[in-house]
């Protein structure tokens, strides 16, 4: 990064945990933090030492700190086995993160906020899945059944409140997405953080989506927790960064700027094919189903609008023609990630021909209720409407997979 230097500072001379030989490197990243750090610092070297099983290393990253946290963790890996300093001369928690990750060679990178609000004794329980080979990421959630967690409403709130907000726009998986709690193997780092734009408080949370999107296993751990009273996150500040950044990893995961089938095969993730049953359906009819909501609700809102004015043929053909052009463009894009100009017209032209099967089915439901019921309130004809419209749904997936998208 233009404009940022980082120093790593020399370690221990003796030491029973040579930094060359660590599994585990824990990053604790500190930005003035000159009284908290010294017995943070050896709480966990304490802990680790003693339950540990095998070498690991302890970084103190210190991002542009203007008090005196560098001299203390100074001292720290001048009398602690396994303790190393990364000064940074610009402030980010996602910048310390990302640089002491990127020089650390351990298996396993791990990182905790330095007020240790996380009970230390889920350390083993985070790593001991990226030991074994079995997950790729793992994460302490606040929010799972098993947890124990002391914090004010307030920020119970605000964190319940984020992690629906990323359910909802991001489609996320993942429980706690900013517990500063997390591990993550070495060489699934070295793939995602090139990735990650992030510099701040909003770095884990797209380093998650992106490892999620990859189809990587997250690992989550219940943990207990006590909230620092003494916190100096500006909340304020956080969210519109957050907001910023959920905003940014949407779009690109609409315009397909995320090199996400790339990292996917990178990583051996493709789409596990069952016999019958193409590949990426799975994913396809749930994506084609949000489309088709958007489309049915769209459909009868303009149905109902011009249905006094236009009759119910007219005002179906009308509704039915608008919404099959927004529905094509819709799925070409989302559902069968077809990107660009190339054939859009061509995949319009055979979106209306499935329009034309749509309206002989809907206008033929309506034809048959006319002559079942001459005289019928308007709610049975919108039923009659949705129930045929279900079924052009079904044909209309059907022929855009094995016809109009085919090569997508």
């Amino acid at each position: 990064m233009v404009g940022m230097t980082t120093t790593t500072l020399p370690r221990a001379a003796t030491t029973d945990v040579t930094a060359a030989s660590a599994v585990l490197d824990v990053v604790v990243p500190v930005y003035n933090e000159e009284r908290d750090l010294g017995p943070c610092v050896r709480r966990l070297h304490a802990h680790l030492s003693a339950t540990f099983p095998y070498p690991f290393r302890i970084t103190v990253a210190d991002n542009a700190s203007t008090d005196g946290t560098l001299a203390v963790a100074t001292t720290l890996a001048s009398e602690l086995a396994g303790v190393e300093v990364l000064h940074l001369t610009e402030k980010g928690r996602g910048r310390a993160l990302r640089a002491a990750w990127d020089a650390s060679d351990a298996p396993v990178l791990a990182y905790m906020d330095v007020d240790l609000s996380t009970d230390l004794n889920a350390v083993l329980p985070l790593v001991a899945p990226l030991l074994s080979g079995h997950s790729d990421v793992s994460i302490g959630t606040r929010l799972a059944r098993g947890s124990r967690v002391v914090r004010g409403a307030k920020r119970q709130f605000i964190s319940r409140s984020y992690n629906i907000l990323l359910r909802g726009t991001l489609q996320v998986g993942f429980s706690d997405a900013q517990c500063g709690f997390k591990a993550i193997r070495k060489d699934v780092a070295e793939q995602l953080l090139p990735l990650v734009e992030d510099t701040g408080w909003f770095f884990d949370t797209e380093l998650l989506v992106l490892a999620q999107r990859a189809g990587l296993r997250i690992h989550e751990v219940p943990v207990d927790w006590i909230d620092d009273p003494d916190s100096r996150v500006d909340i304020v500040a956080t969210a519109l960064a957050d907001l910023r950044g959920i905003a940014r990893l949407a779009r690109g995961l609409v315009d397909g700027s995320l090199p996400l089938q790339s990292l996917r095969s990178r990583f051996g993730r493709e789409p596990l094919a069952a016999a019958g049953v193409p590949a990426s359906m799975p994913s396809q009819l749930l994506r084609f189903a949000g489309v088709g909501v958007l489309s049915t609700v769209a459909y009868l809102l303009l149905f109902a609008l011009l249905r006094p004015a236009a009759g119910a043929q007219a005002a179906n053909f009308a509704a039915l023609l608008i919404t099959a052009v927004g529905n094509t463009a819709l799925n070409r894009r989302l559902t069968f990630a077809v990107r660009g100009t190339a054939h859009a017209g061509r995949h319009q032209a055979q979106g209306l021909l499935l329009f034309a099967l749509g309206l002989a089915l809907t206008s033929g439901s309506l034809v048959a209720l006319d002559a079942a019921a001459p005289v019928h309130p308007h709610l049975l004809e919108v039923a009659v409407l949705v129930l045929a419209n279900l079924a052009a749904t079904v044909l209309r997936f059907v022929l855009m997979r094995v016809w109009v998208f085919r090569k997508a």
